[in-house]
């Protein structure tokens, strides 16, 4: 490539499809572990700062995690707008439960994962992500199976499915399907809002993500889709939202900065209420190829890598 000058001579290949991968120049494999669930890597990387990468695939980085955590955690906090309780399913960085604690409001943080071994390892080397959220007296780690902890739960403000993608063999396959959609419109109080990281916009992976809204679909009456760009993920990235009251998809974004101001500590790097109105406006080949869309995930038919049926 004319004028790139190469500063890496260990990269992370990443499949994006089966005829794309995406690298990533690491300086310095910080951890390694195969956990019980998923095989667990914590690198340095020369252009993003230190990320986690989980079975293969990159999921955070220091350098441009708030990118994906400002709007999966403030989105469905205005939506509802004045979250008290907010149930997390996987959010083993911590990032999420970091975003959800700027709320004055909210009272208690339930982060729930099944990988003991990926919140230890995220603790240790990505406090630029936790910034201490663990440590919080608002917040609860349960360390155990979200899709169990949901089913025997209720009364929550906002419930965020913060997990890996939906791999067959990996442990959040069954959290996209119908069956755990139903355990979490009935875990929210009235007025909750749930929204869950839906895959990617990419047009030759879209059929990943309008699978998941559609089954979204069929259990809450009101749904759409905000957009996440990170770079690091190679792609745009689609976040579910869904409840059972009607989503303004118009906020005016004064009234959302005095919601922010009023309710919040007021500190982030991208979100305010533009942005919020901005994140809202779904593009239109996301919103056709959703519309078409007929299959419903469930336990019997869960979703696999690269959106095959």
């Amino acid at each position: 490539m004319p004028g790139a000058t190469l500063a890496a001579d260990l990269w992370i290949s990443e499949y994006l499809t089966p005829h794309d991968v995406w690298q990533h120049g690491i300086a310095r494999i910080l951890a390694h572990r195969q956990t019980p669930f998923q095989d667990l890597t914590i690198v340095e990387s020369g252009a993003y700062g230190n990320a986690l990468v989980l079975d293969g695939k990159w999921q955070t980085c220091t350098g441009d995690e708030f990118l994906y955590h400002e709007p999966l955690v403030h989105v469905p906090c205005v939506l509802h707008g004045k979250p008290r309780r907010v149930l997390i399913a996987g959010g083993a960085d911590g990032g999420t439960a970091r975003e959800a604690l700027k709320w004055n409001c909210v009272e208690e943080v339930v982060v729930a994962d099944i990988d003991g071994d990926a919140v230890a390892a995220c603790r240790e080397w990505l406090p630029e992500i936790h910034q201490g959220a663990f440590e919080d007296p608002r917040v609860r780690l349960e360390i155990g199976d979200a899709y169990e902890i949901i089913a025997r739960s209720s009364g929550w403000d906002v419930i965020i499915a913060d997990l890996t993608d939906p791999i067959e063999e990996g442990p959040a396959y069954k959290l996209f399907t119908r069956e755990f959609f139903q355990l979490c419109k009935q875990a929210l109080a009235p007025g909750g809002v749930f929204i869950n990281q839906a895959g990617s916009m990419s047009p030759p992976l879209l059929s990943l993500l309008a699978r998941t809204v559609k089954t979204i679909e069929s259990v809450f009456q009101h749904t759409c889709v905000i957009q996440a760009n990170v770079p690091t993920y190679g792609s745009p990235w689609g976040l579910a939202v869904a409840s059972q009251q009607p989503i303004n998809t118009q906020p005016a974004p004064v009234a959302t900065d005095a919601l922010l101001s009023s309710e919040t500590t007021g500190v982030f790097r991208m979100f305010d209420g533009q942005t919020m109105l901005g994140l809202l406006q779904c593009p239109k080949y996301v919103r056709d190829r959703i519309a078409v869309e007929t299959t419903i995930y469930s336990l019997d038919h869960p979703p696999k890598f690269f959106g095959r049926s």
